[in-house]
């Protein structure tokens, strides 16, 4: 019975921490959308002239007057509103990487999330966490295309870091609250519990979802919601048009649903590659200060976006100029909202499905801060929406209700997009309020999911659970655990000096036997490493003199004597390499040995035989 009693008492200190880091998190959202709402309509409304449309049910807290006029109605304002996204992501970039450096400026905020999870012990630094969010303020609100989902997992999983450590939990457990209060940020910002909570378990795996955190997931996204509910009002933050449920189920109606899911495959596949391509640019490629670049990538958008309104609205038309700026500026909201109640017309629809690709590739790309999530159900919405158009002009009589193929697309994009089938569902249906299309939803998204394969657009995840340092040693033959490189490395180790030429040192690779050969200095220190193959490549090349030391491996991966086997044959497995040296961990280049896979297997097999003899 006092066992029961503890249990009891553990389940309810434990349900407390989780409702209480949902209520945290809840107020740190309220506090963001407020900030995100203010500046947006500062920066687009009064300096821009343009007055972006919103979700339906989201509250209007505030209004400006525009300084000048309305840019869409008046084509020479338009030049200032192209320009206002290079402002933001020049005040983005002199913050990020100038005034308040942030760990890994690389990784945008949904990636730092994922990180922390898997690489960090579960933790995030409050002043990244601050600074991000924001950065992300400046990106977004100034028409930078990415979205507030990314900065809200990120802000709600900093506050679960910081009750992590405030609450002195072991790492297994602040994993689980880092996980759950990520969710609890989009179940905030959305309005959607369910949702929410499965973004933060399924979006750190692309074949995989961490289900030991479902539950404390479920009470801190619900906590989060009731918070933002309670500020904002309750009820989905989307409204949409009217349709006829019985005729949206017809076998007919349903196969058009699965095709739908196949023709976002494409764009999913383009947008995660040009994701990778903007960053490779910008970060490899363009030679110019960081904190420049995403102004650089605000430019970039605001020309996209004159080049589409000049082509598709030379009459000015200012509702029409709405649909694309909407579409081309900030995360998407207002455009899905258009496209839900089926009020943008096929043109725009066509531009906006690959416009936003490029647009958030741009803004992403070059180090803006924000998330990838509301951009990619507005390209799905805007897909789905040209797909809905056409079959409706061919199939009048079964599609009656265009708009619900944009709905069922922007669940099928982001499912495929971030391999998170059950989130897009989820989140999909709440913030439309619908889930009577949960059918038509599953059957476009389980094609485009399946089709899609590892491609992603949070490329921090790994493909199941076992390849995550977070569960390397759940994983691991059990007889290595605990043993360390000190017990199995081999001590007698031939090296090659780097004063010698490449023509001795094949000679001496060729009588010694071996393959890979660390190069020390004269003192006996380690300064790379070489193999045969590269001495043969290099002897091909012309520099048979060339000494060692200035062809060999610089970066050379390292072996601690206090580090675990599995640790190191996970350091192999990565690099492709059969041994690595063993070093000094205060002094890297004092070399101790060397440790091969057959040094793990010999010690393995030696544990092995201990194990059975005590057993006899």
């Amino acid at each position: 019975m006092t066992g029961e009693i503890r249990e009891l008492e553990t389940w309810a200190k434990q349900t407390f921490h989780y409702a209480l880091i949902g209520v945290s998190v809840g107020l740190a959202i309220v506090g963001f959308f407020l900030a995100l709402n203010y500046c947006t309509l500062f920066f687009l409304e009064f300096l821009g002239g343009y007055h972006p449309p919103s979700p339906r049910n989201e509250p209007h807290l505030f209004a400006f007057i525009p300084i000048l006029d309305n840019a869409l109605a008046n084509p020479a304002f338009l030049l200032l509103l192209a320009l206002i996204p290079a402002l933001g992501g020049l005040i983005c970039g002199i913050i990020k990487y100038k005034l308040l450096p942030v760990t890994k400026p690389e990784l945008h905020e949904t990636d730092v999330f994922i990180d922390a999870f898997h690489n960090e012990k579960g933790q995030i630094k409050g002043k990244d966490g601050l600074v991000r969010g924001i950065c992300s303020v400046a990106t977004i609100s100034t028409g930078g295309s990415a979205g507030r989902e990314g900065p809200s997992a990120m802000l709600g999983a900093t506050i679960g870091s910081l009750f992590g450590k405030l609450l002195k939990l072991d790492e297994r457990e602040r994993r689980k609250v880092l996980s759950a209060a990520a969710g609890a940020g989009i179940a905030a910002m959305f309005r959607s519990p369910l949702g929410g909570a499965f973004f933060g378990i399924e979006t750190l795996y692309r074949r995989d979802m961490e289900v030991d955190a479902l539950v404390p997931a479920i009470i801190c996204s619900i906590s989060a919601y009731i918070v933002s509910c309670t500020v904002f009002g309750f009820g989905n933050i989307y409204g949409i048009g009217d349709y006829d449920i019985s005729s949206l189920l017809k076998p007919f109606s349903l196969i058009l649903f699965l095709f739908l899911g196949i023709i976002c495959v494409p764009f999913v596949i383009a947008f995660t590659k040009l994701l990778e391509l903007s960053r490779s640019f910008f970060f490899d490629k363009l030679r110019c200060s960081d904190c420049f670049k995403p102004a650089i990538g605000g430019l970039l958008l605001g020309i996209l976006f004159l080049i589409g309104y000049f082509i598709l609205n030379p009459q000015h038309d200012i509702e029409k100029g709405v649909e694309i700026a909407s579409g081309v500026f900030g995360g998407g909201y207002g455009f899905i909202q258009l496209a839900f109640f089926g009020k943008v017309t096929l043109s725009v629809l066509a531009f906006v499905a690959v416009a936003k690709i490029l647009a958030t590739a741009l803004t992403m790309g070059s180090g803006g801060s924000g998330g990838s999530f509301i951009p990619s159900l507005a390209m799905g919405a805007a897909v789905g929406g040209v797909v809905g158009q056409v079959l409706s002009f061919f199939f009048p009589e079964t599609v009656t209700s265009p708009w619900v193929f944009s709905l069922i697309g922007a669940a099928a994009f982001f499912g495929a997009a971030a391999n998170a089938p059950l989130t897009s569902l989820f989140i999909v249906c709440e913030i439309s309020g619908s889930y009577t299309l949960f059918v038509p939803a599953l059957l476009a998204i389980i094609p485009a999911y399946s089709l899609v394969g590892r491609r992603t657009i949070y490329p921090g995840q790994y493909e199941v659970r076992k390849e995550s340092p977070a569960h390397r040693r759940e994983f691991m033959v059990d007889i290595l655990e605990g043993i360390k490189v000190a017990d199995a490395y081999t001590r007698d180790l031939l090296t090659l000096p780097g004063s010698k030429t490449v023509r001795e040192g094949i000679h001496f690779a060729e009588i010694k036997g071996h393959i890979t050969y660390p190069v020390v200095d004269e003192a006996g220190k380690m300064v790379g490493i070489t193999s045969i193959m590269d001495m043969e490549e290099e002897r091909e090349q012309g520099g048979v003199y060339k000494k060692i030391n200035q062809m060999c491996r610089k970066d050379v991966v390292v072996a601690y004597p206090d580090e675990f086997l599995e640790d190191v044959l996970q350091k192999m497995d990565k690099y492709n390499v059969g041994r690595l040296p063993v070093v000094e961990r205060e002094r890297e280049k004092k070399l101790l040995g060397i440790i091969s896979r057959s040094d793990i297997i010999s010690e393995h097999c030696r544990r092995r035989s201990l194990v059975r003899d005590e057993a006899s």
